[in-house]
């Protein structure tokens, strides 16, 4: 690994990318709670399969998450990602191309056995094809450091590989110059009925944040910085895709003085716009779980038939399955509104 220097930036994309069952959304979840304690803006983006359970190991089955943060003002969730942490060879695979000029990139290197390899596409290993060149690769036995920092809690290895998440975060919070405090206090609440996976995770944060100290690593591994945002003094509080979302139909039902009925059929990433809408009904606003796709799209235009403002929602896949009622929608000329593939935003 060759020296690195620090990176300062008005913003720096990072992008956190592993299996569905790695722990990726809570990692990023958390690390935005730290970004926002520091003063920066951001925007973030989770990025679910769209697969129920793909196998794992491939490219079809790769969760992501990634936020934008800096000085501000912050608008997107960014577009080429500085930072890729990957926690699989298939992971790498699928953001590679997405990636900056230059761009760190951080693996788990335990994962990138031939078996692996092959599940994700390929051929040749490409930490050694020449592939990654454009890149500065650091690799990290995430998985076996991870496993060895929680031995002591008597873990078995399964159990122990779910915490490698906290290592990864300790150690992408050291890259930023920050402390593991405000996650420290979530994990201990978070976990207060589970003591030994309550110290489990905190141990492999702490582990992996130490790990970042280590003299061979931050010969590797640059510090990044941004600038604070400016903010005018008051009250702020963190807003998702699907929260605010809700909150414009509520004010939408309001403002045209039509009650809203939402018709949806639960499916990550669109659920929580149900969840969140099911808390308003003393707005206005009425729900129907329904137990299908075509159900919840033929509900919402019997909804837009009598009167209230019809709306559903889903994901890309659940729209194919509304297909067939949207058209319907579209003959009768019944106004709805349809919702798909929702984007977390702050």
């Amino acid at each position: 690994m060759e020296p690195s220097q620090d990176i300062q930036a008005e913003s720096i994309v990072v992008r956190f990318a592993g299996d569905s069952g790695d722990g990726v959304q809570l990692m990023g979840t958390q690390f935005v709670a730290a970004t926002a304690l520091t003063g920066r803006d951001f925007a973030t983006f989770p990025d679910y399969p769209a697969e129920i359970r793909a196998p794992h190991g491939t490219t079809y089955g790769v969760s992501a998450y990634q936020i934008n943060l800096g000085a501000g003002p912050i608008d997107t969730a960014g577009d080429a990602p500085r930072v890729l942490v990957a926690f699989n060879p298939a992971a790498l695979k699928v953001n590679l191309a997405s990636l900056d000029d230059g761009a760190l990139i951080v693996v788990n290197s335990e994962t990138f056995t031939e078996r692996n390899l092959a599940k994700a596409g390929y051929a040749v290993d490409p930490r050694t094809s020449g592939e990654l060149g454009p890149y500065q690769l650091v690799e990290v036995d995430i998985t076996g450091l991870t496993v060895e920092a929680v031995k002591p809690f008597g873990l078995s290895k399964s159990d122990a590989g779910r915490c490698k998440n906290f290592y990864a975060l300790g150690l992408i919070q050291w890259m930023f110059g920050r402390d593991v405090k405000i996650i420290e206090d979530w994990v201990t609440k978070k976990f207060a009925k589970n003591q030994v996976v309550r110290d489990a995770n905190l141990a492999a944060l702490h582990a992996g944040h130490a790990y970042g100290e280590t003299a061979e690593l931050a010969a590797a591994l640059p510090h990044l910085g941004t600038g604070k945002a400016k903010f005018e003094p008051g009250e702020y509080r963190g807003v998702r895709g699907g929260e605010a979302l809700a909150l414009g139909l509520a004010a939408a039902g309001e403002l045209a003085d039509r009650p809203i009925v939402f018709c949806s059929y639960p499916i990550t990433p669109a659920s929580p716009l149900l969840h969140q809408l099911a808390r308003m009904g003393n707005l206005g606003v009425g729900i129907f779980q329904a137990e299908d796709e075509i159900a919840a799209a033929c509900a919402a235009i019997g909804a837009s038939y009598g009167g209230a403002i019809g709306v559903t929602s889903s994901s890309g896949p659940g729209i194919a399955l509304k297909t067939e009622a949207i058209g319907l929608a579209i003959a009768t000329e019944l106004p709805v509104e349809v919702f798909f593939r929702l984007l977390e935003v702050a």
